[in-house]
């Protein structure tokens, strides 16, 4: 029996509901966004004006770091330079006198030469005399004794020459090796004063005044610490004038005991006359050169950076402090803040990398930093690493 074909019609493969379609997209969609967003990154918020203040103070305090590097790298520079340059020419020396004793030997050889062409008996024979063979065989004699002496001579200054090019080599590695360094402590300070200047060119006219507010705000904090310093001073001063005035009136009432020293003398301890004569030389360079610029890696006469600006004013006093910061921290005595005289070194920053001169009265002349000139300026301005009495 043959088998009878359906009648039945094929069963739609189309969604039956148009709903369901909808939703899928709506689905994907939604994930889709979902995933965007959740691998968007955030937006940055722009940063306060405290925040760009104190980015700045940083870059500029990395920027002095720098230049403290680069004040160490170029006096090392300078120096091998020197040295490289000494054994250069000491080498022209030993050359020319190298070339001196080989022309020596040189004649020497040839005198040798000309008295070997003949043998000694045959010498003898045409000789015009035996005195006069036994006087050329005398000469022949101290001829070969001045010549060992010239070859021992040639090789000595040999040997030294060979020596002194080693030296010399050395020289000019490590020469190479400051000069590296000298270059890299530029290209740092340069990349650090140029964030600096990128982020102050970026403020709105509003962010600039907020960030001179802020500014005036901390100078007038750091006035009103050191206003509070001059104040005790004075008082300091007062109490000790009047001590001394007690003590010579107990002494005119005592004439016959010994007459003993005042205190404050110059007993050595940087805190006498002698010590205030040279500060007082310090502080009259250093006051000379207020207005002038800051300029790194500057030791004048007419620009500075601070160390160079401490350095020239104890020079004009007749003291040599070393070049940077780091160094010159690590010379005289160290004293506390508290103690500080007119003419003390006043440090700044864990890195040590600001210095000052102290005049009194909780104030400073320094050099500030680039764009800033030599100027007096309050000790709490920064914070205070310490100071050191140099002389």
């Amino acid at each position: 029996m043959p088998v009878l074909a359906s009648h039945r019609k094929p069963r739609s493969t189309r969604p039956h509901s148009p709903a369901v379609g909808v939703t899928t997209a709506a689905i994907a969609s939604v994930t889709l966004l979902s995933t965007q967003s959740a691998g968007a990154a955030p937006t940055p918020s722009k940063p306060t004006v405290e925040e760009i203040q104190k980015k700045v103070d940083d870059l500029y305090r990395q920027a002095g770091t720098a230049t403290q590097e680069y004040n160490r790298a170029k006096e090392s520079t300078d120096r091998q330079r020197n040295k490289v340059d000494g054994i250069l020419d000491d080498m022209a020396r030993r050359t020319e006198s190298i070339n001196e004793s080989r022309r020596a030997l040189g004649s020497y050889a040839a005198a040798q030469y000309r008295a070997g062409a003949v043998g000694p008996t045959a010498a003898l024979i045409f000789a015009d005399s035996p005195q006069s063979y036994f006087d050329q065989t005398h000469l022949m004699d101290r001829l070969s004794e001045r010549q060992r002496g010239a070859v021992a001579d040639y090789e000595g200054k040999r040997a030294a020459a060979a020596k002194q090019r080693t030296e010399a080599t050395k020289s000019l590695e490590s020469l190479t090796d400051s000069q590296d360094a000298l270059r890299i402590s530029k290209q740092t300070v340069q990349r650090k004063l140029a964030e600096a200047r990128t982020l102050l060119a970026r403020l709105t006219a509003e962010e600039k005044a907020r960030l001179a507010e802020l500014e005036r705000k901390r100078e007038a904090e750091a006035r009103r610490k050191a206003q509070e310093r001059a104040e005790a001073e004075k008082a300091k001063a007062k109490a000790e004038a009047e001590r001394r005035r007690q003590e010579e009136a107990a002494r005119e009432q005592r004439p016959e005991s010994p007459a003993t020293p005042p205190p404050g003398g110059d007993t050595g301890s940087g805190s006498g006359s002698g010590y205030a004569s040279k500060a007082a030389k310090a502080l009259s360079f250093a006051r000379d050169q207020i207005g002038k610029p800051y300029v790194w890696g500057a030791t004048g006469p007419s620009s500075y950076d601070c160390s160079g600006l401490t350095q020239g004013a104890w020079k004009a006093a007749g003291v040599d402090l070393p070049r940077t910061t780091w160094d010159q921290v690590k010379v005289g005595s160290r004293i506390a803040t508290d103690d500080l005289l007119p003419g003390d070194l006043v440090f700044f920053y864990d890195d040590i990398s600001h210095v000052g001169l102290y005049i009194g009265g909780g104030k400073m002349i320094h050099a500030p930093k680039p764009g800033a000139n030599v100027r007096e300026e309050s000790i709490y301005y920064m914070p205070i690493y310490g100071s050191v009495r140099p002389a």
